[in-house]
């Protein structure tokens, strides 16, 4: 059984991220594999297709028809993955559906959507990001979460994005196991499964491995522009301290920590614990943002980014703007598009605390 939420402070004591750094235990990282909060609702009918993009109307027929598939075995326990298919040999083409597009087209909400509309008992699905699911095999161990997720029906993985060699071995290897196994699989990602890696390491065993991952899924292209600023308002600008402060004191369940410090901290916790870090809270409040010192304090503040927009935490902050907290180098580098999905989420949780400024006015 998973442990409670930690509860955030009341109005007038906000908490400090950087107080915590919680224990994980991993049935709680088995228990959690589902769309987070932000995408409980979802569905296909749901997710609006912009009508100039003909690909997102086409994906959500075939995803449709993909959740459809995947009712019903076949003999022996393998799993069929059309209805049309009469004997349990191993089907000779792809295993998977892998969504790629832009930031904002919709893929975690299509991916969710196929989550829900696959029919099996919730702990026969799996649903994560590529960083839970390698955490998942720290805390389980690789032959553990082989056992473990043999049995689902279907594995979820967003945000697909190989980082390094080791995870590229790791990820390529569990997953051929799972399609040995049966199990269905659909991926969200940035890049086309035959291009993951490119600008990040390029030595000729690991671009085979990744050749050997491509093949498991088949590319599904969703085109179209940031539905989080598709006829938005620009983002707040950056507030000074006192009024940061002041909202961290009147709001229930807020945190307050100063910048560098919560950089500081996030080096100190497994990026495994990031979303345990946040339970309970429900405004996150930051001083002082400047750009991020270098890569591997900018990877972790990714992984916070994604953990916050999951639970649609608002962030309000002072100091730079979010569109600042990563140099040029960075943007321009293998991990940009991580970057450039960090600068988005963040971007709209802190159009999202604007009413927690304006309550006060």
């Amino acid at each position: 059984m998973a442990p409670g939420p930690i509860t955030g402070g009341p109005a007038g004591t906000p908490v400090a991220l950087t107080s915590r750094a919680p224990h994980v235990p991993a049935d709680r990282l088995v228990a959690e594999m589902v769309p987070p909060p932000r995408f409980d609702s979802v569905r296909f009918d749901t997710y609006i297709p912009d009508p100039n993009q003909p690909s997102q109307t086409e994906a959500v027929k075939i995803l449709g028809g993909f959740a459809g598939g995947l009712d019903g075995e076949a003999a022996g326990g393998r799993k069929r993955w059309f209805r049309r298919e009469t004997k349990p040999a191993t089907p000779a083409g792809p295993r998977g559906v892998y969504l790629d597009g832009g930031y904002g087209v919709g893929k975690t909400h299509l991916l969710a959507s196929l989550w829900h509309a696959t029919p099996a008992a919730p702990e026969r699905k799996a649903f994560g990001t590529f960083v839970e699911l390698t955490n998942l095999v720290g805390a389980l161990g690789f032959q553990q979460t082989v056992q473990t997720l043999s049995g689902h029906k279907l594995l979820c993985i967003d945000e697909f994005e190989l980082d390094d060699p080791g995870d590229t071995v790791l990820v390529s290897t569990l997953l051929g196991k799972l399609v040995d196994a049966g199990v269905a699989l659909a991926a969200t990602s940035n890049t086309l499964p035959g291009k993951l890696g490119e600008g990040r390491f390029a030595a000729a065993d690991f671009l085979r491995e990744i050749q050997g991952l491509s093949a498991h899924f088949r590319p599904l292209r969703i085109d179209g522009e940031d539905y989080r600023h598709r006829g938005l308002p620009q983002a707040p600008a950056p507030y000074d301290d006192a009024t940061v402060e002041r909202v961290a004191h009147r709001t229930e369940g807020a945190s307050l920590d100063a910048f560098p410090d919560l950089l500081d901290h996030l080096s100190k916790v497994h990026p495994s614990r990031y979303g345990a870090m946040c339970d309970g809270v429900r405004a996150v409040c930051l001083t002082g943002v400047r750009p991020v010192p270098d890569q591997s304090t900018a990877l972790r503040l990714v992984v916070l980014a994604d953990r916050l927009y999951d639970r649609e935490v608002p962030v309000l902050a002072s100091g730079r703007p979010f569109d600042e907290l990563f140099s040029e180098e960075m943007l321009n580098g293998g991990y940009r598009k991580k970057y450039f999905r960090a600068i988005s989420r963040l971007t709209a949780l802190a159009r999202d605390a604007k009413p927690l400024v304006d309550a006060g006015e």
